[in-house]
Parts: C-alpha cells; sequence; structure tokens
C-alpha cells in the first residue's frame, strides 16, 4: 500500500488556495467600491492588499508548522519507545492528538502486562520442571551407589540436557519478552564486577585473574537478568579454557556498546568458530558442559539486534566480541 499525500502539504496547499481566495474576493469588493465611490483614494490599493496578503501568507504558514509540530514530537517519542529508551509516549499534545497517544499508552500498558504474565507462565514451568528432573538425578546417585554405573550415567546424561534444554528454551522465551518491553537499560560494569567475583571464586583453585575494563557510562538496551546470562555464558567459557588470564572490556561505536571478552587459552580453530555458535555444538567434546552456552548468548543477542563473533585474541586464545544495543 502506497501511502497518502502528507498532510502538511495537504494543510499549505489548502490555505494557498485559501489566501488566494480570499485575495481575489478582496480585490473585487475594493474595485467596486473604487467605482461607486469615485472619491475614494485609490492609493494603490493593489499593492496594500498584496502586501496583506504576502503577510497573512507568511503567518499562515508559520501557523500550519506549528500546529504539525505535535505530530514530530509524537514520532520522536514513539521512536524511543520502539528503540526501548521510554517506557511511554510522554508529552502534552492538542485535544485533538491527546486521545490517540492515551490509547497508544493504553495499549503500551496491555503489552507489558501480557509479557509479565507470559513471563510468569514460563517461570512456573521451569519451576514445575526442576523437582521431577531433581527426582531423576537422585535416582541416578542410587543407581551409581548400587553398581549400575551405565544406568546412572545414562540418567545423569539425560537430566544434564535436559536441564540444559530448560534453560535454553527459558532464557530465549524471556529475552522474547523482554526484547517486546521497552525501557531495559543495563549497566555492563555491574554486570562484569558481579559476574568476575563469582567466577573467580569458583575457578579458585586454578589462580585465574579476570581484569575488568568497562566504563561505568556504558549501557546495554537489554535487560539485567538477560545481560548476566550472556555475559556470565562468556565469562564462564573464557575461564573453563583459559591458563591464567581473562579480561572483560567494553568501548561504544555509533550503534551500541561491544563488549570484548579475551583468554590465554588454546583458542578455538577458525573452521569452527562458526560451528560452535550452533545449538549442542562444544569446540572440544572433552570439555564439561552440554554445548549451550554460546548458542543462548547468540539467541538472546539477536533478540535484542546484537550479534557476537568470535575471532583470536591478542592474548593467544579467543576472543568474544558481543555486540548489544544502547540508548
Amino acid at each position: 500500500m502506497t501511502p497518502d499525500r502528507s498532510l502538511r502539504l495537504r494543510l499549505v496547499l489548502a490555505f494557498i488556495l485559501w489566501t488566494a481566495g480570499l485575495l481575489a474576493i478582496t480585490n473585487v469588493v475594493a474595485t467596486a467600491l473604487a467605482h461607486r465611490i469615485p472619491l475614494m483614494p485609490r492609493v494603490a490599493h493593489g499593492s496594500a492588499i498584496s502586501v496583506v496578503a504576502v503577510i497573512s501568507m507568511v503567518a499562515g504558514l508559520w501557523q500550519v508548522r506549528r500546529g504539525l509540530s505535535p505530530f514530530h514530537q509524537l514520532r520522536t517519542r514513539l521512536s524511543s519507545v520502539r528503540d526501548g529508551c521510554d517506557h511511554r509516549v510522554e508529552g502534552r499534545y492538542p485535544a485533538e492528538v491527546q486521545p490517540l497517544v492515551d490509547d497508544l499508552n493504553a495499549l503500551l500498558d496491555h503489552r507489558e502486562r501480557a509479557v509479565s504474565r507470559a513471563l510468569a507462565k514460563a517461570g512456573d514451568l521451569a519451576h514445575g520442571l526442576k523437582t521431577p528432573l531433581a527426582v531423576l538425578a537422585q535416582e541416578a546417585e542410587r543407581a551409581e551407589a548400587a553398581g549400575h554405573h551405565e544406568l546412572a550415567a545414562t540418567i545423569s546424561q539425560q537430566v544434564e540436557r535436559m536441564r540444559r534444554q530448560m534453560d535454553y528454551h527459558l532464557a530465549h522465551a524471556r529475552a522474547a519478552a523482554s526484547g517486546a518491553t521497552p525501557g531495559a537499560r543495563s549497566p555492563v560494569l555491574a554486570s562484569a564486577d558481579g559476574l568476575s567475583r563469582t567466577l573467580l571464586r569458583l575457578y579458585d583453585g586454578r589462580g585465574l585473574r579476570i581484569d575488568v575494563i568497562v566504563s561505568p557510562e556504558h549501557h546495554a538496551r537489554v535487560q539485567r537478568e538477560d545481560l548476566d546470562e550472556m555475559l556470565g555464558n562468556l565469562l564462564d567459557n573464557a575461564c573453563k579454557w583459559a591458563r591464567s588470564r581473562v579480561t572483560v572490556a567494553s568501548s561504544q561505536d555509533e550503534s551500541g556498546v561491544v563488549i570484548v571478552v579475551d583468554d590465554d587459552g588454546p583458542g578455538i580453530d577458525p573452521s569452527m568458530r562458526d560451528l560452535v555458535l550452533q545449538r549442542g555444538v562444544r569446540g572440544d567434546q572433552a570439555a564439561p558442559g552440554s554445548g549451550f552456552g554460546l548458542a543462548i548468548v547468540r539467541d538472546l543477542a539477536e533478540v535484542y539486534g546484537g550479534s557476537i563473533s568470535l575471532d583470536s585474541s591478542p592474548m593467544g586464545g579467543l576472543r568474544a566480541r558481543l555486540h548489544l544495543p544502547s540508548c
């Protein structure tokens, strides 16, 4: 469907035609009066009328521009809501426009409530599945104690696989809902610091060092839980393979914030870099985990309009480059 002519053009054309009509009528009336009243001075009434017409047109065009300015403001506010920088369409508008703005805000509120309900349902489903999985894990331990090693290993493997599948789909559903919720904004430094402290305790026996080089002014337009999920997977993956050091740094470009995680481990063969971003694929089958970590990061980043790429690190290992939008 092609758009109709712009409202601004229609109003300007209507105003010019209206002014031209008034000018013609005024000229006819002035001419008639001049003929009926010969003594009436004809002091260049035509030029006077022209001056008045020009002034009226300029004033009218200014009024048209001023009258259309609320629509420009509305467009700007809607863009901020779409980009996730605002929750609602703020501002004061003329009586003809305000009902539309009120309906838009009511629609945004309804959508936010629907997203909250969907997230709650997904959380309830995940919580309901955790108990049966815990029971199955206990049965695997009992089978192991009873000497059924092969059966215990099979059950444990499938339980872990189901847990990772559940975490993956829950994270994806949460991100899809969060991406539809405006106003998300999370500080990168807070996530990087918190996750670094946690991972240093987790890998305490290996003597790892995690350097955080993140500006407190860098914010990503994502929910905090999803930023923690993405950054946590990248840092955990780096810590698993690092020999002694991991760094996380951030920078800003025109379209968003860039988070780079480097390690000094063995790295990944270039032919495997795209492959390990797929679901269930690991760079080394002997490594712990089920191969969902990087896939979760990729899917979450794409939901928010971001991306992830892998490259060689100057430290000798792997570099993960996470690009996320920002306000």
